[in-house]
């Protein structure tokens, strides 16, 4: 692990195995919020079905296409479709939702290879979102295989075929993924696709991305919408490379992560100078517990103590 170029960070974070935790499918109490909001369905531009969640505030997907989306900035950036050829996929979809990165993976890798058997761990902490979105899903295009796959996750949280072994682990992922990484489980595609970082610091924090690293196998690929700082801070923190990738329907692209930096994207200049201001100090969670408070308060505490560039410099610099 190459040595971190933030001297906030603690040196001894890379991608360590954490002591086995038993799985656990039950909701979470606090510190994540109740879950008591309505999830508010809307179309969006390709047809597609998203909700708008008042727990969060923020929309599932873009606005631009919630299935465009999870097939440009999850399923291509991930580089699903060579990997059909394997006999064996495996893949981490962090924050499942409605089940669109999910759906679309499995479409394109059995199209390409109709025997390919995928294992896949979903995380998702709301129950409604998969159960909600079945009725869209019938309207849509998909294999009956797909379609099977996405009810029985809903309504059971598992299914086991001769090409599927998929489990749907409902509550806080930052407890899910401890066990997941605990068995030494590698993906071959991570889709991390939480609401976004003010709105959720939880689950973009340089201690969880450690969990999730350390399910990434050595040739695979983490893909996310985000490409915040203080997430790519995070993700070179604990030992991956970072590229640039497409982002549909957003101004600012998304973020491939690998342990292998060959045939990234480069960062451009504007890009590598901010992860120089203080916007690239890292969201922090030791325990793994905090609340989302705790987690924005504390880094707000290390930003005014950083001697990192002001962000408002760098923008002032690029975006003016």
């Amino acid at each position: 692990v190459p040595p971190s170029p933030f001297p906030f960070l603690p040196s001894a974070f890379c991608l360590l195995r954490p002591s086995p935790l038993p799985p656990s499918l039950r909701l979470p109490s606090s510190p994540l919020p109740m879950l008591t909001g309505d999830l508010i369905p809307e179309s969006t531009a390709d047809g597609s079905l998203t909700f708008f969640s008042e727990d969060f505030g923020e929309w599932f997907h873009s606005r631009a296409g919630a299935l465009a989306e999870a097939e440009q900035t999850y399923v291509q950036a991930t580089r699903l479709a060579s990997k059909a050829v394997q006999d064996q996929v495996s893949i981490l979809d962090v924050c499942y939702g409605l089940g669109y990165n999910t759906a679309a993976a499995l479409e394109t890798l059995w199209r390409l290879n109709p025997r390919c058997q995928v294992q896949l761990y979903a995380l998702e902490l709301d129950p409604r979102a998969p159960r909600q979105a079945i009725a869209h899903h019938r309207t849509l295009n998909w294999s009956p295989a797909v379609l099977n796959a996405l009810v029985a996750l809903a309504d059971d949280a598992s299914m086991t075929t001769s090409t599927l072994k998929a489990k749907l682990l409902l509550g806080d992922a930052r407890e899910q993924i401890q066990a997941i990484a605990a068995r030494g489980w590698q993906a071959d595609a991570i889709f991390l696709d939480p609401f976004s970082p003010p709105h959720c610091p939880e689950l973009w924090t340089v201690d969880f991305l450690q969990q999730v690293g350390g399910c990434l196998g050595t040739r695979g690929y983490l893909a996310t919408y985000s490409c915040a700082a203080a997430v790519r801070a995070g993700f070179r923190a604990v030992g991956l490379h970072i590229g640039s990738t497409k982002a549909l329907g957003r101004r600012w692209p998304g973020t491939i992560a690998t342990l292998n930096p060959e045939g990234l994207e480069p960062l451009s200049r504007r890009e590598i100078e901010h992860l120089q201001t203080r916007a690239a100090v890292p969201y922090r969670d030791p325990s793994l517990n905090d609340s989302a408070e705790t987690i924005r308060q504390r880094r707000q505490q290390e930003q005014a103590q950083s001697s990192l560039e002001p962000t408002s410099q760098w923008r002032r610099r690029w975006l003016s």
